[in-house]
């Protein structure tokens, strides 16, 4: 991360996780790995825009998620500085 950045904050919606299948501890390392790659930048940097995804590829539920606002999500919390 270049000096001067902003630190990439991680907010999980409540019920993020409800249909996770592993056990707690593979649930935490994965929120401990998401987390880490935000802080590195790396997320930014591996990441794929969803507009680039064909978007018969993305299960139904991502899909539906795509055509609507986050609850508790505003327009201040979508731009990265």
């Amino acid at each position: 991360m270049v000096d001067g950045e902003k630190k990439l904050k991680v907010v999980f919606e409540p019920g993020a996780f409800d249909d996770f299948n592993g056990t707690q501890e593979e649930l935490d390392e994965l929120i401990a790995e998401i987390t880490r790659l935000a802080e590195s930048g790396e997320l930014l940097s591996l990441g794929v825009p969803i507009e680039e995804l064909d978007s018969d590829s993305l299960p139904e539920d991502v899909s539906d998620w795509l055509g609507s606002e986050p609850a508790g999500l505003d327009q201040r919390n979508r731009k990265l500085n």
